[in-house]
């Protein structure tokens, strides 16, 4: 093939990255990179900056698989202490070049992102698709179809051409976040079908360590495999021998390395112009039948609904990442779910270096159908040294920390709209002040939180929330206390700060105590 006709993925400049310019400093510049030098190179980049968060989030998965391949950690015959121990003289040797010159030499082929057998795609589309669906439909944020112009003003009828290393991302969003319900007509043999399920990550937050380089975020990214796993079984997409029939539903996966790159609902197929340097097109329909096997993906906090099934905690533009932080750190962290914590981060943090490394929340705020509402992303200060295994006293303070945060903003919460509600002889709900509420008062204590987090300074923590949520309360109200009626309102609601009323005698706790209503802290 002629090589001007190619997209290489492993060596065209795709992948944005920050690169340490002097190692001592911290100084960096940005580039771009394929591949190859990604992984060759890893040592020498600070992060990656790549396309919209949950682009980055597919991207991490993609990189995870590969790095366990071309460092021999995609196998722990021998257990996982074994393991850590060798990913820990990994992480001092650096990269192997030579290791990963092999590996993208036996699949080179497979990722050329136009080939005969196009990387992450379906080459058969054409022939079982009536027709394409258009590349405003590959972009999340157009608008395609028949759907009304918001934000941005593309038409089917003159769509504007996608940057080639753009649609990388785009695909990937698709394969790991895309909707449930209507799709491209496709038929396979006698089955004809025009619907799909969501993708593996669809309305979720993902979890990622990152150090102080690209090559220890990946090494502290991984996760052992079980002893049984072996790599010729474990296979990724791209390593597979045959495209997969689309209509026999996968039963379980073989290890890390397919969990990864598996659970994928969706079939697309990329249409560049002449020159490859843009997507003029795209094919997008089911890739199976029924539904695939939960990844039980260990980059995400799994909440244990009342009947014990786990499912990923949402996306949520709205809440601050504080709010998650002892459900990183701690094993059983208090409120009225349960949790079970990123599994990456159990082993995560026994990596030489734990101290520094940071969490990047990475996630895509979704309705589990087609509603797409606005990406999602935070940072961390350094954070994984102070996991509960590591430094359970202080990772319990910083729960109660949280906790205690979160407690006054909910209350805070009940009380102005209790206020609101009776001024206005209406019912308690989300109004007005409410919205001005929260908006002061989240991200004071947010930046309460990170100050008393990093000075490690737990002492009467819920002293200052609760100061903090008396005075915006008193902001919030302060118009409306000219009255009698008004400050009876006030005054009433007020007592929601502390706990709110009361119990009645019947109420009565075992040791003669009255107690106070708390609301939820999750």
């Amino acid at each position: 093939m002629d090589q001007s006709m190619r997209y290489d993925l492993i060596s065209e400049p795709w992948v944005g990255i920050l690169r340490l310019t002097d190692l001592d400093g911290g100084a960096y510049q940005q580039g771009a990179v394929g591949l190859q030098r990604l992984l060759a190179e890893a040592d020498q980049i600070k992060t990656l900056s790549f396309g919209p968060p949950p682009a980055l989030s597919a991207l991490y998965r993609i990189l995870y698989a590969l790095t366990a391949r071309v460092t021999g950690l995609d196998e722990a015959p021998h257990g996982p202490d074994e393991w850590m121990d060798r990913r820990l003289d990994i992480l001092e040797s650096g990269p192997d070049t030579e290791a990963v010159d092999t590996y993208f030499a036996k699949y080179r082929d497979r990722f050329d992102l136009f080939g005969s057998r196009p990387f992450l795609q379906d080459p058969r589309l054409p022939d079982e698709c009536p027709k394409s669906a258009g590349v405003n439909k590959l972009v999340l944020g157009r608008p395609a179809g028949n759907n009304t112009v918001w934000w941005e003003h593309h038409f089917d009828g003159d769509p504007l051409p996608l940057p080639t290393a753009e649609a990388v991302g785009h695909l990937l969003m698709w394969n790991y976040y895309g909707p449930s319900g209507r799709c491209a007509t496709r038929t396979v043999g006698k089955t004809s079908e025009a619907n799909s399920s969501a993708g593996p990550l669809r309305s979720s937050l993902s979890y990622h360590p990152e150090g102080d380089t690209l090559w220890m975020s990946l090494l502290a990214g991984l996760t052992p495999p079980e002893s049984h796993v072996r790599r010729g079984d474990d296979l990724c997409p791209w390593e597979e021998d045959d495209l997969p029939d689309p209509t026999v539903l996968v039963g379980s996966y073989a290890g890390p390395s397919s969990r990864l790159t598996g659970g994928w609902q969706h079939a697309l197929l990329l249409v560049p112009d002449a020159s490859h340097r843009f997507v003029i097109d795209a094919y997008i329909t089911w890739g199976r039948r029924g539904k695939m096997p939960s990844t039980r993906d260990p980059y995400v906090i799994w909440q244990i609904s009342q009947e014990g099934n786990p499912y990923p905690r949402p996306a949520d533009s709205g809440r601050a990442l504080w709010r998650d932080v002892d459900a990183l750190l701690l094993k059983d962290p208090s409120g009225s779910t349960r949790i079970e914590p990123p599994a990456v981060f159990s082993t995560a943090a026994d990596l030489e270096g734990a101290d520094q490394l940071r969490v990047r929340a990475l996630g895509f705020e979704q309705d589990g159908k087609t509603k797409d509402v606005q990406f999602v992303e935070a940072s961390t200060p350094p954070l994984l040294g102070l996991m509960e295994h590591r430094r359970p006293e202080v990772a319990r303070s910083i729960g109660d920390l949280r906790t205690a945060g979160v407690t006054y903003g909910q209350r805070l919460a009940t009380a102005v709209k209790r206020a609101w509600a009776t001024i206005n002889d209406s019912k308690m709900a989300d109004c007005a002040w409410s919205e001005h509420a929260a908006a002061s008062y989240w991200p004071a204590a947010e930046e309460v939180f990170w100050r008393r987090l990093r000075a490690e300074d737990f002492d009467e923590a819920w002293t200052e929330f609760r100061r903090l949520a008396e005075r915006t309360f008193d902001q919030v109200t302060a118009g409306y206390t000219t009255t009698s009626r008004g400050a009876r309102a006030v005054e009433h609601a007020r007592l929601d700060l502390y706990g709110g009323r009361r119990q009645k005698k019947s109420a009565t706790a075992p040791d003669g105590r009255r107690p106070i209503a708390t609301p939820s802290a999750d």
